[in-house]
C-alpha cells in the first residue's frame, strides 16, 4: 500500500515558527520545509537562528526574522515587514516557551512573568497580528505548541503548567473567533 504524500504538500506555502532557532521549533520548521514550505525561522538571537538557517539545503527558502515575541510593538512591526516581503504568511506556529523549575512557595515572581509573556502573550502578540491578513485571504492555519502539561502537573514548574493550560484555552477561543473566515486553530501537546 502506498501513501499518497501530496496530501501534506506544503509546496508555495510560507510558514512562520516562532522560537525556531533550536529544539521543537527547529523539528517543526524542518518537517515544513521538507514537506516544501518556504520557512521564516523566528527567534531573539540572530546569531542562533543564522546558525539554523545554514542547516537548511536551500537556504534561500529558509529566511531568519529576529523579533521578541513578547514586544507587541516589535511583533506588529516585523508581521507587516514580513506579510509585505513574503505576499503572505500562510502558517503560523505559535512555538516560543520557556520553562523554569523551582518549589511554587520559592518561586520567583521576575520568572513566572517572563513564562506568562513568552508562553501566553507572544501567543496573543503574533496571533493577533498575522490573523489580521489571514481574515483579508479568508484562509489561514494557526498551531499553537501547548504542552503534555496542559492536562497534566509535575512538581516544581506550576507557573509552566498554567500558561500551557493556558495556550490550550487560548486555542479554543481562536478557533471559535477565527473560524468563520476560513482560519483553522489547532494546538498540539508534545510530552517526554
Amino acid at each position: 500500500m502506498s501513501i499518497d504524500l501530496s496530501l501534506f504538500s506544503l509546496e508555495g506555502k510560507t510558514a512562520l515558527i516562532t522560537g525556531s532557532s533550536q529544539g521543537i521549533g527547529f523539528a517543526l520548521a524542518k518537517g515544513m520545509y521538507n514537506a516544501g514550505a518556504n520557512i521564516i525561522l523566528n527567534g531573539r538571537d540572530l546569531s542562533k537562528l543564522k546558525l539554523a538557517q545554514k542547516k537548511f539545503k536551500y537556504q534561500d527558502k529558509v529566511k531568519v526574522s529576529n523579533f521578541d515575541v513578547t514586544s507587541y510593538e516589535e511583533t506588529i512591526n516585523s508581521i507587516s515587514e514580513l506579510e509585505h516581503s513574503f505576499n503572505s504568511i500562510d502558517v503560523l506556529v505559535n512555538n516560543a516557551g520557556i520553562q523554569f523549575r523551582s518549589p511554587l512557595e520559592d518561586f520567583p515572581i521576575e520568572k513566572f512573568e517572563e513564562i506568562i509573556n513568552t508562553n501566553i502573550k507572544s501567543l496573543f502578540n503574533v496571533s493577533k497580528n498575522i490573523v489580521k491578513f489571514m481574515i483579508k485571504r479568508k484562509k489561514g492555519k494557526i498551531i499553537n505548541i501547548a504542552s503534555v502539561q496542559s492536562s497534566l502537573a509535575r512538581p516544581g514548574i506550576a507557573p509552566y503548567t498554567a500558561s500551557k493550560g493556558a495556550v490550550a484555552n487560548f486555542t479554543k477561543g481562536m478557533a471559535t473567533d477565527w473560524a468563520k473566515y476560513g482560519i483553522q486553530v489547532n494546538a498540539i501537546a508534545p510530552g517526554y
